[in-house]
């Protein structure tokens, strides 16, 4: 980064403010790839040496592994200067009764810890996932607390509409009572699907989302509502997943995933047409995919993922280099981009707090 890294408010309504990009640590749960615990540690290391503030985990990622890898990393720098965002719902068993077999990493996950997830949205539920995430941390404190994984995806078309009735009715009142006696300072939803984001925000009062791989330079269905009803609320939207899983970092390169699996040949074709608009500008398709998504008045930050201290620099490098008004224009010319889509300006945009509104 040639400049320092803006930091702007979450939203209107948490109080909070954010690095422009944040850390998002699901890699550092061994996902797709088992890593030197040395070299992940020191990756998170470097996020804060760069001046990212925004940390992102969960107990999801490697069954509390990444929370244990950046509590290692935050525990050597100033806890003031750090936003921690963590999720609920699931609750991990840390003994295998008898003895028996470790249970298997989660989908996508090659090594974990050697603990026992399940779901769990209710109020004990949310208590006992925050203290566990408090201990694997190794702090005193989180600042924001997400609902995690409230989707058909996860939970199957049978189940998904009773785990929200369980997270709206008993885990929201844990939430709401962690807010309000000052546990932590802000929460909402960390969801892959902005229709269920926009049912919980129609329903309760959170402050904040993280959403992954709604809105970037590939696809925004989030553009219609989610986005316009954030803006409407003060929520404050941090976006994960801006690469859809990797092909927009790679391109259409063969092997490139989309949604966690291998891309299929009309998203291969399509993002090879975004490309193509890229080159002919002279931008990259990873520096065109980190900014376009920043352009959106609702975006705080953008939480990418890495494994490598040099990545950091990569994700941040992105932010340096103009991308010309010309190439949002011929996406759109080409059907390749919503028309409706705001595209970046030069300077972030600046939102209303509690104490300027």
């Amino acid at each position: 980064m040639t400049a320092p890294l803006a930091k702007v408010p979450l939203g209107r309504r948490s109080g909070l403010t954010v690095s422009r990009v944040g850390f998002g640590s699901a890699p550092l749960g061994d996902f797709f790839e088992k890593l030197d615990e040395r070299e992940a540690i020191a990756t998170v290391e470097a996020a804060f040496a760069a001046g990212i503030t925004l940390v992102d985990t969960s107990p999801h990622y490697g069954n509390g592994l990444a929370e244990h890898r950046i509590g290692t990393a935050l525990r050597a720098a100033p806890r003031d200067s750090i936003v921690i965002s963590t999720k609920i719902g699931r609750v991990m068993s840390p003994a295998t009764p008898g003895g028996g077999p470790v249970p298997p990493p989660a989908r996508g996950f090659v090594g974990s810890l050697p603990h026992r997830p399940q779901f769990d949205y209710s109020y004990d539920g949310v208590m006992r996932s925050f203290e566990q995430s408090l201990l694997r941390l190794g702090t005193d404190r989180i600042d924001i607390l997400l609902i995690h994984d409230i989707d058909a995806w996860t939970h199957g078309e049978d189940q998904v509409e009773a785990r929200y009735r369980q997270a709206l009715d008993s885990g929201y009142r844990a939430l709401d009572q962690l807010r309000a006696e000052g546990s932590i300072k802000a929460i909402g939803l960390g969801l892959d699907d902005h229709d269920w984001c926009e049912r919980f925000l129609s329903a309760a009062d959170f402050d904040a989302v993280l959403l992954a791989g709604r809105y970037s330079l590939l696809e925004q269905p989030a553009l219609p509502t989610l986005l316009p009803l954030a803006l409407e609320q003060g929520v404050g939207i941090m976006l994960g997943g801006i690469f859809n899983s990797g092909i927009l970092a790679t391109g259409a390169i063969p092997g490139a995933r989309y949604n966690y699996e291998a891309a299929p040949p009309e998203i291969m074709d399509r993002v090879a047409r975004i490309e193509a608009v890229c080159r002919s500008h002279g931008v990259p398709l990873a520096r065109a995919a980190v900014q376009f998504v920043l352009g959106h008045p609702a975006v705080s930050s953008l939480v990418l993922g890495a494994v490598k201290p040099a990545e950091i620099d990569r994700n941040l490098a992105a932010l340096d280099q103009p991308v010309p008004e010309s190439l949002w224009s011929d996406l759109k010319t080409e059907g390749l981009l919503d028309p409706a889509a705001p595209t970046p300006n030069k300077e972030p945009p600046v939102l209303q707090t509690r104490e300027t509104a």
